[in-house]
């Protein structure tokens, strides 16, 4: 089965290029992505065979362009106008589904990250549960964690920023 980071990469991959239309199966998963060009705001189509995995994929890919782009513009309103004009130079690490954010392994546990924590590619920073799957979410750059953008336990949406990072 293939991990979230791959999937992501894959949409990255497919967005970039000329390709219209993707579709990869491997052991019993199955990924398509298809561009729909000319529309206000495109969005892959994945569905997973894996019936654990189904449902959460199809929620990333049925939310409306709206609320994925709106959920942003709302976290960097809430910042001091100081913040936000630094954002230009830090990496947002954004939520690859919609679920419910957690800073840590369990109630009792430290949270894995911290604003001024130093993390590498692949530092885990949170989870992201979606109907009782706990997927780890990993940094993707090497940095220091700025600002941590949401609160434990609280409902995140598809692309919603969760951390900035400025990248070294």
């Amino acid at each position: 089965m293939l991990k979230i980071q791959e999937i992501r990469e894959i949409i990255k991959l497919v967005d970039n290029s000329s390709v219209d239309e993707f579709s990869y199966e491997y052991e019993g998963s199955k990924i398509e992505l298809k561009k729909n060009k000319g529309t206000a705001a495109p969005a892959p189509q994945m569905v997973q065979a894996a019936e654990e995995v189904k449902q959460p994929a199809q929620q990333a890919v049925q939310q409306a362009p709206a609320q994925t782009e709106a959920a942003p513009v709302q976290a960097e309103e809430s910042k001091p106008a100081e913040t936000t004009a630094d954002d230009a130079n830090l990496h947002k690490i954004t939520s690859p589904m919609v679920g419910t954010f957690y800073k840590s392994s369990s109630p009792d546990a430290d949270a894995y990250v911290k604003a001024g924590s130093k993390v590498d590619e692949s530092t885990v920073v949170c989870i992201v549960e979606a109907m009782k799957l706990f997927n780890e979410i990993e940094a993707e750059v090497k940095g220091e964690i700025v600002e941590i953008l949401v609160k434990d336990g609280q409902l995140v949406e598809y692309g919603q920023p969760l951390f900035l990072v400025k990248p070294e």
